[in-house]
């Protein structure tokens, strides 16, 4: 797995501190950083999503995908699944992510809470090497909900 990641402020872009990153699979995917108000110079302009709301997202498609295929391969009728990811990050430097919650919303059609509840599970213990990762510097919790359709 490769990615370049190249800053765009250099090319007289609105952001000073603007990034354009091309993944191995061929996708490009901005980023931007936040507004520095003391030293605007330093700062972004909030054209794009910042790096650690990225990695954020990422974790959250890395467990999302593996719910989703664990009830499948389970043979349950899901139709629908997403998480929402609540971070809080250590308040010096490296401001590393220390809490993370992910409330999945499961919507199928006669799916166990018992069925979320493992691929959830699977998910954070054995697949989901983004979750698992951040697992070392965050306490990870997860809840769940079942929609019935």
């Amino acid at each position: 797995m490769e990615c370049t990641v190249s800053w765009t402020g250099a090319a007289g872009t609105r952001s000073g501190m603007g990034f354009m990153a091309e993944t191995g699979s061929g996708h490009m995917v901005p980023m931007d950083g936040a507004p520095d108000e003391k030293n605007p110079a330093n700062g972004g302009q909030n054209l794009a999503a910042r790096p650690m709301e990225l990695l954020l997202a990422g974790t959250g498609g890395c467990t999302a995908y593996d719910v989703v295929l664990i009830l499948k391969r389970g043979r349950h009728d899901v139709r629908g699944c997403s998480v929402k990811l609540q971070a809080e990050r250590a308040e010096v430097e490296p401001k590393v992510f220390t809490k993370i919650n992910m409330h999945f919303t499961v919507t199928g059609k006669g799916v166990p809470a018992t069925a979320v509840e493992r691929a959830i599970a699977m998910s954070h213990e054995k697949y989901c090497s983004a979750s698992i990762m951040l697992g070392k510097t965050a306490e990870i919790t997860t809840s769940f909900e079942l929609v019935e359709v």
